[in-house]
């Protein structure tokens, strides 16, 4: 059925980002699983592929097209300080991801509530070689929050090499109370595991240069789950603990073999940047040459803080 065919009269007063970059493989089931929402925004860089021409074909849908300048505000940030959004809540997501029809009612209650609270994380239900990981694999994101209430702050991330357009896998600081929602969102990225293994190479560069000189950047998780990230990322042998949680303590195993190869990708994943920590350690002069642009970084971002 065609998405003309399936329209659905907007109920929601939540605005929708969607940032893409050549996503068509993922665009149309996270747009469909929207589809109630008041109006959505698909901020994409230069896709060279049918995002933007898909994306334009959905009604409510207003595509716009950003580039990076290399500096901050990244695009998070950037399409919450210049979108035309006009409503009060905002609900931020990648192509990847997609809104469950529990989810959407859990928002609209929100909405229409009054909540004190400013800000929501969002639990999500991943796919892994093909399968809906009912176990092994709860992760957590803090997607949902009031207009003017949440920040991305700037940090040293803009150093590492790798790093792109899109802040760093961490979660924008709420000037209030933070809550939790118990519907559950779901990340099922269509493209192949290529791209998954590519974008944690990244993730774990940053993560490398953070543990040695940069500092842990001050996230709004919950107290108890921010104190366990801490405590984890600080033990020697992170990796074998991180299965051992996913696998065992999670139960993955009832996932079948999607949750061994996945708790195994994790292992793998913080087994990396143990990996990439001692490489720096033996190797000073990389280090160095990504701090020598310190000084320059830490002024642009005490200017964007003022």
């Amino acid at each position: 059925m065609s998405v003309q065919e399936q329209h659905v009269e907007p109920d929601i007063d939540v605005s929708v980002i969607v940032l893409t970059k050549n996503e068509e493989d993922n665009i149309v089931k996270c747009l469909d699983s929207v589809r109630r929402f008041g109006e959505v925004f698909v901020v994409d860089s230069a896709s060279e592929d049918a995002t933007r021409e898909i994306a334009r074909s959905y009604p409510n849908t207003n595509v716009v097209d950003w580039e990076w300048n290399g500096r901050f505000p990244k695009k998070k940030q950037w399409s919450i300080d210049n979108l035309d959004i006009k409503h009060e809540w905002i609900l931020m997501l990648d192509a990847d991801e997609e809104v469950t029809s529990a989810l959407a009612e859990e928002i609209a209650r929100v909405v229409g509530g009054g909540a004190g609270k400013q800000a929501f994380f969002v639990h999500y239900d991943n796919y892994f070689l093909g399968r809906r990981l009912k176990y092994g694999s709860h992760s957590m994101k803090l997607i949902f929050f009031r207009r003017g209430k949440a920040r991305f702050v700037p940090t040293n991330e803009i150093l590492v090499s790798t790093m792109w357009e899109v802040e760093g896998n961490y979660q924008p600081q709420i000037d209030g109370e933070v809550g939790v929602l118990k519907a559950h969102a779901i990340h099922r990225d269509c493209k192949s595991l290529f791209h998954y293994y590519q974008r944690h190479n990244r993730y774990s560069d940053l993560e490398a240069v953070h543990r040695l000189r940069l500092g842990k950047i001050e996230e709004s998780y919950p107290p108890f789950r921010r104190a366990l990230k801490r405590l984890l990322r600080k033990l020697p042998g992170s990796g074998f603990l991180y299965f051992v949680h996913s696998y065992f303590i999670k139960l993955g195993f009832l996932d079948g073999l999607p949750g061994l190869a996945f708790a195994f990708s994790r292992f793998v994943y913080f087994t990396q940047i143990e990996c990439k920590v001692m490489e720096l350690v033996l190797h000073p002069e990389r280090l160095d040459a990504i701090m020598e642009k310190h000084e320059e970084v830490s002024k642009v971002i005490n200017r964007t803080d003022d």
